[in-house]
């Protein structure tokens, strides 16, 4: 598949999340008791719920978008150009309307693919949950509910998965795929544990913003590795 894969074609993505509210004293009840039935099943018998809230980011139900990121690759005067928006605000329900406002838009007129790394169990999935949470319409490309696996496969690609070749036991970080490939890594000031502290402690959206985007050029990237291509320049990257 990849052999016809054009890059140019593709829109790469990466989501940062953070728990719904700044500590588990905030949460409302209810949520505060269905947290801690989520949570019994990968909490310490003892630990409290609210000693592992910080991972509530990570669920769809518990946790909020606070930027998502989108780069593409473009051809100028014979190099490739990797260009790269990101919508991020302390408003989720408005940066969900300016992002899949244009990723409807770009996917109807030009590039009809996505990537993301683990972008099938996560990425694609919490936007498309989060949508339906905020009362908004799912984006067209994202609005897979009852399609099979190997429907969506030419057109929600995801450079995990691709990394699997048939072993669904493993999950492999971008950042060892990084390593493993010679690729700059994306984790050279703040990981994805770190996102929910610089949000609610930090209130610095520019910082996970940035990250975000390395994230996102650094996916790129390994789709390029995986095609036997040369990288994009470092230097040819652009922030719009």
């Amino acid at each position: 598949m990849l052999d016809n894969l054009n890059p140019e074609d593709v829109l790469f993505i990466d989501i940062e999340t953070a728990p719904q509210y700044s500590s588990f004293e905030k949460v409302p009840e209810k949520f505060q008791i269905l947290w801690e039935k989520r949570s019994s099943h990968f909490r310490n018998e003892d630990q409290e719920a609210g000693e592992v809230y910080d991972r509530a980011g990570i669920y769809a139900e518990f946790g909020r978008i606070v930027c998502i990121s989108a780069g593409f690759i473009v051809q100028k005067m014979g190099e490739r150009l990797f260009r790269v928006k990101s919508f991020y605000s302390e408003d989720e329900k408005s940066l969900l309307i300016e992002f899949n406002d244009m990723l409807d838009r770009i996917t109807s007129t030009g590039r009809k693919r996505l990537c993301a790394h683990n972008g099938l169990e996560f990425d694609y999935p919490y936007i498309a949950r989060r949508s339906l949470i905020n009362g908004l319409k799912i984006p067209k490309i994202l609005d897979i509910g009852g399609m099979k696996p190997w429907d969506v496969k030419d057109f929600l690609l995801d450079t995990m998965n691709l990394w699997k070749f048939g072993d669904y036991k493993t999950y492999t970080s971008l950042e060892l795929l990084c390593a493993v490939f010679n690729i700059p890594t994306p984790k050279d000031d703040i990981d994805g544990s770190q996102v929910a502290s610089v949000f609610w402690k930090e209130n610095d959206l520019d910082r996970i913003a940035r990250y975000c985007e390395k994230d996102v050029l650094a996916t790129a990237q390994l789709l390029m590795r995986y095609k036997g291509e040369p990288l994009i320049d470092q230097d040819k990257f652009e922030s719009v």
